[in-house]
């Protein structure tokens, strides 16, 4: 399955932004989903993963009750709502995929979008 993430930008702390991530190639419902986030010179997190139906979201620790996943498989994407934005969550954001059952670690997921950068200015 091909991902291209798009909606990242610049914007100041306490705004909100919707990230997107469109799916090709392969049925999107069979595919557990979930979006990183890599920071300059860390390692990529978790940020938020749904499962295949869209049933059910797990969040990062960090994360929880500012931004919210969903997704549309009649439309083929994947969205992440990000509101009372922090610096801390300037990032770039990766959505990926995984054929079957939801997972945490970004080394379980096989197909990876380009990833969209996000800045939050304090």
């Amino acid at each position: 399955v091909q991902l291209q993430a798009s909606g990242g930008g610049l914007v100041q702390a306490g705004d909100s932004l919707r990230l997107s991530c469109a799916a090709s190639g392969r049925t999107f419902s069979d595919y557990s989903m979930s979006w990183f986030r890599q920071a300059p010179g860390k390692e990529r997190g978790f940020v938020v993963g749904i499962t295949r139906s869209g049933g059910r979201t797990y969040y990062g620790n960090s994360v929880e009750g500012r931004i919210t996943a969903s997704r549309d498989n009649t439309k083929n994407t994947l969205y992440l709502q990000m509101n009372s934005l922090k610096s801390e969550d300037t990032a770039v954001y990766f959505c990926a995929a995984r054929n079957g059952v939801f997972a945490y670690r970004p080394v379980q997921y096989t197909y990876w979008g380009q990833g969209t950068q996000v800045t939050v200015s304090s």
